[in-house]
């Protein structure tokens, strides 16, 4: 542990004002942005430490929503997206709002039910350059698009790539109806939409379906 200064303390935990959820080092919670406007910050508490007044401070490092970026959001972009940056602060603890999860990208695609609270983060950032790690991922459709775990997608049961409904000329309730799907370079246009009895929907390196709350199958990312 690194050491405290002069008439400083490390603290083990620290309880949000006006609740009884208590922070500790490793947690992730939301802050009181300045402009009142504007969603909570999200952040990873680094470290706790209360001066001789006790007034607490909390070490902690970003979270950067895509649209804090230098690139900005992009489609492929969750909702409840986050990259955690190499941006390190110190704030008073009055600020912190409450606690929240941010989730690896894997286990959030796993969630029954995604909360107010979950997030998700599959990349680091660096807010100087606007540089990412990992700087590549998987692609998919036609548009070669990285997975969003927020959209629906369709598997050709020829080429086994995933795609978008929009990208094939298809609704969302329509791509929901289909059995069987084959994309337009594995079929002629007259086939490439047919209905039979199995269906899977979003895609994954292994493939791997379970039911989500909306009643229709997704395929997670391993």
């Amino acid at each position: 542990m690194a050491k405290t200064k002069p008439g400083k303390k490390d603290l083990d935990s620290y309880t949000i004002k006006g609740t009884n959820k208590l922070v500790k080092p490793e947690d992730c919670v939301l802050m009181r942005p300045s402009d009142s406007d504007k969603p909570p910050y999200v952040a990873r508490v680094e470290k706790l430490e209360a001066d001789h007044r006790n007034n607490v401070k909390v070490r902690v490092r970003w979270y950067y929503r895509p649209e804090e970026s230098i690139g900005g959001r992009r489609q492929f972009h969750g909702a409840k997206e986050l990259f955690l940056s190499d941006h390190f602060d110190v704030q008073s603890a009055h600020t912190i709002e409450g606690k929240c999860i941010v989730h690896s990208f894997k286990n959030y695609t796993k969630l029954e039910n995604v909360g107010a609270e979950d997030y998700f983060c599959r990349f680091e950032y660096k807010a100087s350059t606007g540089g990412f790690t990992p700087d590549r991922v998987a692609v998919y459709c036609k548009c070669e698009m990285p997975y969003n775990p927020d959209d629906l997608m369709v598997q050709c049961e020829g080429c086994k790539d995933w795609f978008h409904p929009s990208c094939m000329g298809m609704t969302i309730e329509e791509a929901k109806k289909l059995e069987h799907f084959l994309c337009s370079d594995c079929s002629s246009d007259d086939d490439a939409k047919r209905s039979l009895n199995s269906f899977p929907v979003s895609p994954s390196v292994e493939v791997k379906v379970r039911r989500t709350q909306s009643g229709f199958a997704h395929v997670l990312l391993l």
